[in-house]
Order: structure tokens, then sequence, then C-alpha cells
């Protein structure tokens, strides 16, 4: 295992995708990019990112815990490793963005602090609302606890009707699931010798999900939040990931290499599949585009693209070589604790803005003004650094100092 190859575009592919989804969640809280429509429509294109994540999960580990088609390791130790990894991430950023919750609700600062609550939740829906209020719910205590009780269990996928306390997490909710399924399904997908047919099979199938909920109209709740997260939905997702390392492996064994030409049209795809996915999502005003290019009809280019970034060589820089890994190794941290972050950020900024425009000025009117103040684009551009460095430094000194204690005491 240690000798097997490490693909450091990859490493840049998982960094990539989850700033990609940190900018798709706090962007559109920036009227002032409404000026530049294009990098609007780009950063709602969030999705991609995540879904590309969930193949790139499958393609990773297969590679590295499995050695001729057979685990390097009993399931459970993979099990127990894969839990350590994922489980405090999950629960610091849960219980941070519990906290941050009360705290700007605790704060007030207009137009929106002294509606913020964990209880609060937004229906998951594609349906034409004539308010966006009516998806506003607050959980009664018996919604509270069931729901408190899926995040400890990192079962909170399997809610179709909203999310809670910190949306993202439910990434890592279907990520657990995609670990238990992982022993059972890896060894018959790599057996598998007509590996393009196999990744051909597995997007059909996906698109069945989105096809149904189309030919049927179902735009409304449980479907959408079913098309979004439902873990057994995206499993396919995770399946042409392994099924993609398989096919990438057969290329190596043969010593086969797409050339510069064939790479240059496989780029050339992925970028035309998401520029006509931008358009048609951003721009088309049919619903059905929603389902089909968020569960499969991206799949290909995701793959391609997954491809080529395995074929990237290493860096020649000293630097790259060092920071590439470490930056990759931070995107779960990312995924979960960009949302409390930005909380603080999104209130603090204007507040504290609001102090130093007029520092003799009372508490009350300090908050008050912080209403109206806008959050600048400067400060989203440090918001961004400090958050991989915060993201990076946490998953490097507080996940991996759980991590070993967990697997001290489990394995």
């Amino acid at each position: 295992m240690n000798n097997k190859p490490r693909f450091v575009g990859l490493e840049w592919l998982r960094f990539s995708l989850g700033f990609f989804v940190m900018v798709y969640h706090t962007a559109h809280h920036y009227p002032q990019l409404d000026h530049i429509p294009w990098l609007r429509n780009v950063t709602g294109m969030g999705f991609f990112a995540t879904s590309t994540f969930f193949v790139l999960s499958g393609f990773l580990l297969a590679h590295v815990y499995f050695n001729q088609n057979q685990m390097r390791e009993p399931a459970r130790s993979f099990w127990i490793k894969r839990f350590c990894n994922l489980y405090p991430v999950h629960i610091v950023a849960l219980i941070s963005s519990v906290l941050v919750l009360i705290l700007m609700h605790w704060l007030s600062v207009p137009p929106d602090g002294s509606g913020v609550s964990p209880r609060l939740v937004v229906y998951t829906t594609n349906e034409i609302m004539a308010s966006p209020v009516l998806l506003r719910h607050y959980m009664n205590n018996a919604e509270l606890i069931i729901n408190a009780l899926l995040q400890l269990l990192m079962l909170q996928a399997w809610n179709p009707l909203y999310l809670t306390f910190n949306e993202p997490l439910w990434s890592l909710s279907t990520l657990f699931f995609f670990y238990l399924m992982f022993p059972f399904i890896t060894p018959r997908l790599l057996n598998i010798k007509r590996v393009k047919l196999a990744i051909a099979l597995t997007c059909f199938i996906s698109l069945m999900p989105p096809l149904y909920v189309i030919f049927n109209a179902l735009w409304g709740i449980p479907w959408t939040g079913l098309l979004q997260r439902f873990p057994l939905f995206r499993l396919p997702e995770f399946i042409c990931g392994i099924l993609c390392y398989n096919l990438f492996r057969q290329h190596q064994q043969r010593g086969y290499r797409p050339g510069v030409v064939r790479c240059s049209v496989l780029s050339l795809f992925i970028l035309a599949c998401f520029i006509l996915a931008t358009w048609l999502y951003t721009q088309r005003p049919e619903r059905f585009w929603y389902p089909l290019l968020h569960n499969g009809f991206l799949l290909p280019s995701q793959l391609t693209l997954l491809y080529l970034c395995a074929l990237l060589p290493a860096p020649r820089s000293n630097l790259l070589r060092l920071y590439l890994p470490r930056l990759g190794a931070s995107s779960l941290s990312i995924f979960a604790l960009h949302v409390p972050l930005f909380y603080l950020w999104s209130t603090f900024e204007p507040l504290l803005r609001s102090i130093f425009s007029d520092r003799r000025g009372g508490w009350h009117e300090w908050v008050d003004r912080a209403g109206g103040i806008q959050l600048s684009l400067s400060g989203y551009a440090l918001f961004l650094v400090l958050t991989v460095w915060i993201c990076l430094h946490f998953q490097e000194q507080v996940v991996v100092s759980i991590r070993k204690r967990l697997l001290n005491r489990l394995l």
C-alpha cells in the first residue's frame, strides 16, 4: 500500500471541489457579484462539485485499500478508520454550527439575526412558491430531538424534508453510507472486465430517479430532497468512481496513456459540458434540467475530469509538493466548517465596521447600524483565505490527533 503512487492531481482536485462548495454556499450573500453574470451563474453549480467529490472518493478508496482486487485489511478495520476520519470533523462542525446559530440569535443583528435559530429549517422543494417564507419552518421539540439524533448518528441524509443545523453535513452522512457499502461492492466492481459498459449502465441507472420525478412532475416534497441527498440515489456516483479506477488501472497495466491531442479533446468535452450545464440550469425555465443535471447527466464529464487529473504529473515546485496533499486532506473540513465560519464572518464583519465607524455609540445603535452595512468583497476574499487556513490546521492538529486516539482505543 505504501508503494502505491499518490495522485497529486487528485489532491488538487479534492481541494478545488471543497473550495468550490464553499463559494457556492457563500457567494450569493454578495450582491456586488451580480455585476458579473457569468460568475454568478458558475458559482451556482455547487452540485457539480459535490457529485465529483463522491466520484473521487470511490476512485481514491479503491486505489488505497485494494491490491489485486483483494481488500488489504478486514472490513471492520476499514470502517473504524473511515469513522475516525469522518466523525471528528462532523461532530465539531455540528456543535460549532449550533453554538454559532444561538450566538447569532442572541446578537440579533438585523435583518435576519433575530429569526436565526437551530430550529429554523427550509423545506427542500422545486415547487414554485408564492413566497419563499412559506418554506421556512421552525422544528418542534420532537423534530428537534429526532434530527439531533440523526445528526449524531450521521444519518441526516436520510431525511428528505429539510436540512438541519449545518446544511453541507448531509454529504458527510452520504459518504458514511458509501463507506459501509465499500467492502461489499468494490471486489465485484474491480473484477468487471467490460468497464466502459458498466460505467454506461451505472450512468443510466443514476438517471432513473430524476426521470421518474420528471415524468410524474414530482417537483415538491419529499422528491427534491430524495434526489439531492438520498444515499441510495447518490450511490451510482460512488460506484462510477470505483469503476473509473478499474478502467484507469487497466490502462496502466496495458501501458496505455492518452496523448496530448486526446487529452485536449477530453478537456474541451469537460469544459463544454460544464458551460452547457450552467446555461441550462441558470437560463432555461424548464424545471426538468435541475434533476437531470444534478443526478447523472454530468457523470461522464465528471469521470473524464477525474481520469485526466489522475494523469497529472507531480509538480516540480517543492512548495506545491508539500502543500497539495495537505490542502487535499483539508477538503472535508472545508466542506463541513465553512458554514459556521461564514455565519460568524457575516455577523461580525458588519458589526465591527459599525463599531469602528462610531466608537462613541452604544451597543443597540451599533447593532441597528450593522444591519444596513453590506458585506464587502475584500472581506470575502479574506474570509476565503482564512477559512482555508483554519481548516488546514484544524485537519492537521485536531482531526489527526483525535483520530489517533480513537484508533488506539478501537483497533
